[in-house]
């Protein structure tokens, strides 16, 4: 089973979350701008008139579609890169995902999300060195 990440998060931590994320393996994800707002209702600015009310404050938002067992590394990551401590560091949303179909090649499901040195590809030769220097691989 495959999972999408929705996280929405501040503008300025874009390049913190990016980065962290290509650190562990996630080589494939869309971004888009958008405006929103949380439980605060968005910021009162002060101006040269009087102070005014933006409830639509600009936001990023990143999608990942990724293998069931990448979701909490990918997830952790996330939280960890984009923290502030302040309110309005972003929400993470994660949904089922029932088909991935690589356009190009018409390939389907896991090999559709397969990248060269992404996080699953990097999980596998873990695997494998760890069980050839365990003594049961030997």
């Amino acid at each position: 089973m495959t999972k999408k990440i929705e996280a929405i998060i501040r503008e300025e931590k874009l390049n913190d979350v990016k980065d962290a994320l290509h650190r562990i393996g996630i080589v494939g994800m869309n971004v888009s701008e958008c405006r929103g707002h949380g439980r605060q209702g968005g910021v009162t600015l002060a101006g040269r008139t009087g102070s005014y009310q933006v409830d639509l404050l600009p936001r990023v938002q990143v999608n990942i579609v990724l293998s069931d067992h990448n979701v909490e590394k990918t997830i952790e990551t996330i939280c960890r890169a984009a923290q502030t401590g302040n309110i309005g560091d972003g929400l993470i949303f994660v949904y089922p995902v029932e088909d991935v179909i690589r356009i190009r090649t018409g390939q389907r499901g896991r090999d559709a999300l397969i990248y060269p040195n992404d996080i699953d590809e990097r999980r596998v030769r873990e695997q494998a060195a760890a069980a050839g220097s365990s003594p049961a691989g030997k």
